[in-house]
């Protein structure tokens, strides 16, 4: 690569790197991954400068290359997970309802296929134009529009069971506390 587009890569990862860090954000839950995300997409894409001849169009690339990477990584875990029925409680550091809002927007978004997270991080966090996703992800608008159908009903569901175990939590604490009084 040549000195100029070295320096024109810099340039554009200094100007970028904020808002390039907070999608690697919206497509992994952990922020720590996330800046990992964003340094083997920055680090493939640094490989491939030259080769992209509208440079307006670097941030698609490079989130392509953030999706492709995430796909990759989560193809290649170790699948010694253990399904639960229910999810942990997230924790939350910060009390402002709009933290917590999006502390369990992000843990409810981890129930979610890769493709689907995909499709809603990129149509209504990065607000791209359902073409726009489409062409960004290689599929036609008609399976966005159907891939963000069912994972925003799967969202609602989750959502939904959620609130109702914690109804019920909420329900069982006056008996628990009666048979504490009475032991």
């Amino acid at each position: 690569m040549a000195h100029g587009e070295v320096l024109e890569f810099e340039e554009y990862v200094r100007t970028r790197q904020d808002a390039l860090l907070r999608s690697a954000r919206r497509l992994v839950p952990d922020p720590v991954d996330a800046q990992d995300l964003l340094q083997t997409a920055l680090a493939r894409t640094y490989g491939r400068w030259d080769g992209i001849a509208d440079k307006r169009l670097a941030d698609a690339y490079l989130r392509r290359v953030m999706i492709n990477t995430r796909t990759e990584w989560w193809r290649a875990r170790k699948l010694e997970e253990v399904p639960t029925e229910q999810l942990p409680d997230a924790s939350v550091d910060d009390p402002t309802e709009q933290h917590a809002d999006r502390a369990l927007l992000m843990d409810v978004m981890k129930v979610l296929a890769p493709k689907q997270r995909s499709v809603v991080v990129l149509r209504h966090w990065e607000q791209m134009s359902t073409e726009e996703t489409a062409a960004a992800l290689g599929m036609s608008a008609g399976t966005v529009k159907s891939t963000l159908h069912r994972a925003l009903a799967r969202l609602r569901e989750e959502l939904e069971s959620r609130d109702q175990a914690e109804r019920a939590a909420r329900a069982l604490e006056p008996i628990k506390e009666r048979e504490r009084c009475a032991a």
